[in-house]
């Protein structure tokens, strides 16, 4: 595990309650748990884009059909 031993785990926590306080390390946690799982949800939901051409109302009033009721 990179060579991170029990010793080097801890230290690491211990500088990174100083640096962000106990309060904050459950908001820190709950944030990386929901970036990971919605990356993982969005690699696994298929693509859905939707690449057909939207319909502008504004094309409609400038139609030639348009001006023949008029």
């Amino acid at each position: 595990m990179l060579g991170l031993g029990m010793q080097e785990l801890v230290i690491i926590l211990i500088i990174v309650i100083i640096l962000f306080g106990a309060s904050r390390l459950g908001q820190i946690g709950k944030g990386m748990g929901d970036a990971i799982r919605n990356f993982k949800k969005a690699t696994n939901e298929p693509d859905s884009i939707d690449v057909t051409p939207k319909k502008d109302t504004a094309d409609k009033k400038d139609s030639p059909e348009a001006d023949k009721k008029a």
